[in-house]
């Protein structure tokens, strides 16, 4: 199968992201059927797509024709064999819970013709794990899409332990065609690039708060100037939850050193969970706190946060996730607001000047996983 053959996609899950991965493949010139497994999540996933092409419409980036014309390709759907028993691309977006994922790799296995490609949009998962549910493990991929998934440009395509090269160039080419920026993640790893990149720089908050100064409002003072959020506002607006879960998460795949502190872990306990909750680092009861900028720490800087970066990119060249430094750039910058990605970065500022600033962090928090690589000390990759 080429990427031209691929007429009708699949999206099982209509939440937030397959709702919102399922209106890109419609502006694609894709058909997709919409599956849930309850015709209220259905509908939901239905008006979210409608209220996205609504906006479009509205400022003019979409005409009303092609506005109707894609509509009239979405199908909603409960019955998952239905769903996907003619469907070429199948993209899952269910739940992050590995069982569950796997059950329903192994009912798409079971329903989907035999030349699907079967795609999930995990955001840490084992593509590997997924795919060994299925008897078609060479046409299993990882394709995750960034939140919101209309807006953001960044695709990855994973390769599992036993991907084809044909399964995942498709899944490449379909991204490229649905007016995304694919890279592809050449080995099954946690994390895979962008949230890879950027865990680290959560340890090290968490180490922070840990050691109690400078405090989060001094932290993010300085580095306020260049950015829209900052970290620790950042750590909040997400949701102090979601920062816990990833930390766990990496503690268990990667390195111990990721654990949560009981620092952190105390806003769990106290259901501060930030935004959310109207309270978590900082006061959102009156809407987004205001950071007093004479606060600022001398202590730390934004080069400390970049040092993290590009140290943890180096890693992925390290272990073959990624064998190119231009496609980590690329992942980096459309996965998140930043426009250079960590090499391009570390060419303007010097990885001398980054080298210096990992090795204080390294010598206030002696962690393994703060250490410089040896690329890092080399430093002398070009993009």
């Amino acid at each position: 199968m080429k990427a031209e053959d691929v007429k009708k996609i699949a999206m099982i899950g209509a939440g937030d992201m397959g709702h919102g991965i399922a209106a890109c493949c419609l502006m694609g010139g894709y058909s997709v059927v919409l599956r849930d497994i309850d015709q209220k999540f259905v509908d939901r996933g239905m008006a979210g797509i409608k209220g996205s092409f609504d906006k479009f419409k509205a400022k003019g980036k979409m005409t009303p024709e092609a506005y109707d014309e894609a509509l009239a390709r979405l199908t909603p759907m409960v019955d998952l064999q239905e769903a996907v028993k003619d469907a070429d691309f199948v993209i899952e977006a269910v739940p992050e819970k590995l069982e569950l994922k796997k059950s329903v790799f192994a009912d798409l296995d079971k329903y989907a013709p035999k030349h699907a490609i079967l795609a999930s949009n995990t955001s840490n998962i084992s593509i590997t794990e997924i795919a060994s549910a299925t008897s078609r493990p060479d046409k299993v991929i990882g394709y995750h899409f960034f939140n919101p998934a209309i807006l953001m440009k960044l695709v990855e395509v994973i390769k599992g332990g036993k991907s084809s090269d044909e399964s995942i160039q498709i899944g490449y080419e379909i991204a490229k065609k649905i007016k995304k920026v694919p890279v592809i993640v050449k080995k099954d790893s946690p994390g895979f690039i962008y949230n890879r990149v950027n865990e680290p720089a959560g340890a090290f908050l968490d180490k922070i708060l840990e050691a109690g100064h400078p405090t989060p409002e001094e932290f993010d003072a300085a580095l306020k100037p260049f950015m829209p959020m900052t970290p620790f506002e950042l750590m909040d607006y997400v949701g102090i939850d979601i920062a816990v879960h990833g930390l766990e998460y990496f503690a268990q795949v990667l390195s111990p050193e990721y654990r949560p502190s009981a620092a952190l872990l105390s806003y769990m306990k106290s259901g501060n969970l930030g935004k959310k909750t109207g309270k978590g680092i900082f006061d959102w009861s009156q809407g987004r706190p205001q950071i007093d900028l004479t606060k600022a720490t001398k202590e730390y800087d934004i080069n400390h946060l970049i040092a993290l970066q590009v140290n943890e990119a180096t890693k992925l060249l390290e272990e073959g996730v990624a064998d190119d430094p231009k496609e980590i750039d690329l992942a980096m910058a459309n996965g998140g607001g930043s426009p250079f990605g960590p090499f391009a970065m570390a060419q303007g500022i010097g990885y001398n000047v980054l080298l210096a600033k990992l090795e204080e962090i390294h010598k206030k928090f002696p962690l393994e996983i703060f250490k410089a690589t040896k690329i890092m000390k080399e430093g002398n990759i070009k993009v």
